[in-house]
């Protein structure tokens, strides 16, 4: 990762110096790292050592950096990982710009790899990741919106990159097409199982721990996981109640939304699904060769429940 970070740093310049100055800032800010060191993880289990690897890990991160820029300025959002988001710091248009910058970045550092089957995996990625995040535009404030539709957007817009990480590892060190779909299954598995937990720590986290404000889903509109399943197993008036908060984003209804969520054990509905994902993740790792790497790529499923940011 620290090779990784080198790599960022130094393609993070740019002769304009407002885009360095944001895109060092959000980068600069955490976060968990968890695609680029996925990609790292499939290659060393796979026995790739090449340069490149640290490469694509950048790029995979530029990527989802550019998705938390302009997905920040779609919410509205002023905090991200206990900092003020971008948009919050910098405005509007110079976070959604910069968001551009990385994108384009991204795809100049993906011909560095001269692999046209790694440039068609991340170009794929991130054409589903745009159509996630304009399904997810689409049903903002839609209670109606069931199990398959949330699933259908959150294995577009999140679990997508994850899937693409771990399959651009697999493609770097030349895995069989078997290998290659049980990384691709891995690593969709896991970032569906990551978003499905933070959509539970919404109702549930600290937002200290969490770094953002808690609530934020309701605020926007957000029909996930543990609202579906509240208004599937409450009462009719506790149906409409939620139905109501989502329809309106009315942050003041989020006690008694998260009341309801905990009493019709939907927390505990969701955290289910999350953990029948990180189980298809784990049964997808064991096709990979026995060693450190894959131990850890067994361990980071099987830890994801229990993460609290």
């Amino acid at each position: 990762m620290r090779e990784v970070d080198q790599v960022i740093a130094l393609r993070l310049d740019s002769d304009v110096p407002l885009v360095s100055q944001v895109s060092r800032y959000i980068i600069s800010a955490g976060g968990k790292r968890l695609r680029p060191a996925l990609l790292l993880l499939i290659c060393g289990a796979l026995g790739f050592k090449g340069a490149q690897r640290f490469n694509l890990a950048a790029v995979v991160e530029f990527i989802h950096t550019a998705t938390l820029l302009h997905d920040d300025v779609v919410d509205e959002s002023s905090m991200r990982r206990g900092n003020a988001t971008a948009n919050e710091t910098f405005g509007n248009p110079a976070s959604v710009l910069v968001g551009d910058f990385l994108y384009s970045r991204a795809f100049q550092m993906m011909v560095d790899t001269q692999s046209l089957p790694i440039m068609s995996v991340l170009a794929d990625a991130t054409n589903i990741i745009a159509e996630g995040e304009v399904m997810q535009l689409m049903n903002m404030h839609n209670a109606a919106l069931d199990e398959a539709g949330y699933l259908q957007v959150i294995r577009s817009k999140t679990a997508k990159l994850f899937e693409a990480s771990a399959r651009v590892g697999a493609i770097l060190s030349g895995a069989s097409p078997d290998i290659e779909k049980a990384c691709a299954d891995y690593g969709q598995a896991l970032g569906t199982a990551f978003q499905v937990i933070d959509d539970v720590l919404d109702y549930t986290g600290d937002a200290t721990v969490m770094g953002k404000n808690l609530g934020d889903d309701l605020r926007e509109g957000k029909t996930t996981l543990p609202l579906i399943a509240a208004m599937q197993r409450g009462s009719d008036t506790q149906r409409e109640l939620i139905k109501t908060a989502i329809e309106t984003g009315d942050v003041g209804m989020i006690d008694q939304v998260v009341a309801i969520v905990k009493v019709t054990g939907a927390l505990d509905v969701a955290r289910k699904a999350a953990s029948a994902e990180a189980q298809r993740a784990i049964e997808a790792a064991k096709h990979l060769p026995d060693g450190p790497h894959t131990m850890c790529l067994l361990q980071l499923a099987a830890q994801l429940l229990e993460r609290q940011s």
